[in-house]
């Protein structure tokens, strides 16, 4: 028997088939191709898929930067944890303190001295961007804000926001507060993952209300993207001086979400535009795709000396990604094996190769044998061997048919 070196083009390049994942696996590591040229106005982005972790764009994402209000996310996952775990519950109540009360810039209109729920104070904080009703949280849930600003930098350690720094819970301007699109990003994707909407109906959603009255007093939610752009639940807008306009978004399409961090722009009406324009930009531009589920059949290898003449080789996971429609059209999938395989063969043996090449990247993935085939007895080998020498090493001889 001589064994051949079996390589062909798989015809998956041009008949991939789109998904929705609510997990997917990270097939892009690293640092990704920058396939679809996507430029912002803003001082700062960043956006990824958040099922794969693909980066789909990324401007001066690592450099130090101001969160105004988007500080506050931190403020609500916290909070969030609080309730995840048990230690606290949504019609819980909390003083507020002189200090709350006090502060300026948004507020909810709590009033000093009255107990509220901590679902309003997270409706105030969400949706209103109240700086009076994040002191509220943070005071009930440390004592103090300086107390609760040293787990924000915990958590953000624990979440790997590794150039991040908060120093109270509202995103106030501080000289040593400071954070990165990156790292906002970070924070996003672990608020999705951590409170699924399905998991905790009462959490996450919070973020997509468009307008929540407190004594009284009813206000919009300040993101511009739950105003009609498709599929937006998220998250938060934060605006000072030092930081111009910044926003942390969400949406989702298809099964497909993309969480979206600009910043450092210079009006509200540039925030709304630029922030909807990049959104259907990037669902137009990248999908997710499917190539092959768990277990599927790849294709089939010939069998030497084997009770069955072919096997059928699979991938152990399923093989999915997210690319854009410039790297779909010049994808290509490869598959190595050395043809015929020698029996016994046993289910999950590791007998190729699948090679995917995109565009600058080339991502390998182990055949495995779809399962097992055991070696013929001894006469039905030294038959098929002489049928090998007579008539060649056809699929119909390699096996007892």
């Amino acid at each position: 028997m001589k064994n051949q070196i079996k390589a062909r083009i798989s015809p998956l390049g041009y008949a991939l088939r789109n998904i929705g994942l609510a997990v997917a696996l990270l097939l892009l590591g690293g640092v990704p191709v920058q396939a679809v040229e996507i430029d912002s106005s803003a001082e700062f982005a960043f956006i990824t898929d958040y099922a794969s972790g693909k980066i789909l764009m990324a401007k001066d994402a690592d450099m130090p930067m101001k969160p105004a209000s988007m500080a506050k996310i931190m403020t609500v996952f916290i909070t969030f944890q609080r309730i995840k775990e048990g230690g606290l519950s949504l019609d819980d109540t909390f003083l507020v303190s002189e200090k709350a009360w006090r502060k300026g810039g948004s507020k909810t209109f709590i009033e000093v001295g009255k107990q509220v729920t901590v679902s309003d104070l997270l409706h105030g904080v969400i949706v209103q961007s109240g700086n009076d009703a994040a002191i509220a949280l943070a005071e009930g849930i440390s004592g103090t804000e300086d107390g609760f600003a040293e787990e924000m930098n915990f958590t953000a350690r624990k979440l790997g926001m590794l150039n991040t720094v908060f120093k109270n819970a509202t995103g106030w301007p501080h000289p040593d507060q400071t954070t990165t699109a990156r790292d906002l990003n970070i924070l996003a994707t672990a608020m999705i993952r951590e409170f699924p909407a399905d998991e905790y109906p009462l959490l996450y959603p919070m973020f997509a209300k468009k307008e929540f009255t407190f004594n009284g007093i009813k206000q919009g939610n300040r993101n511009p993207l739950v105003y009609g752009t498709e599929g937006a639940d998220g998250l938060k807008t934060g605006h000072t001086e030092e930081s111009g306009y910044g926003l942390v978004g969400s949406a989702q399409r298809r099964d497909q979400r993309v969480i979206m961090v600009l910043n450092g722009m210079t009006s509200k009406k540039q925030r709304s535009s630029e922030s909807r324009r990049l959104v259907d930009l990037i669902f137009r531009e990248y999908r997710h795709y499917l190539l092959y589920e768990a277990g599927e059949v790849v294709d089939r290898a010939n069998v030497w000396l084997g009770e069955d003449a072919q096997v059928d080789l699979v991938l152990k996971d399923r093989l999915d990604l997210v690319i854009s429609r410039a790297e779909r059209r010049k994808m290509k999938v490869t598959l190595q094996w050395l043809d015929p395989l020698p029996a016994p063969l046993v289910k999950g043996d590791v007998v190729g190769k699948l090679v995917l090449d995109l565009p600058g990247k080339s991502n390998s993935y182990e055949l495995l044998v779809g399962k097992s085939v055991e070696e013929l007895g001894l006469f039905d080998r030294i038959g098929a061997a002489l049928k090998y020498l007579i008539f060649g090493a056809g699929a119909d001889v390699l096996a007892n048919s």
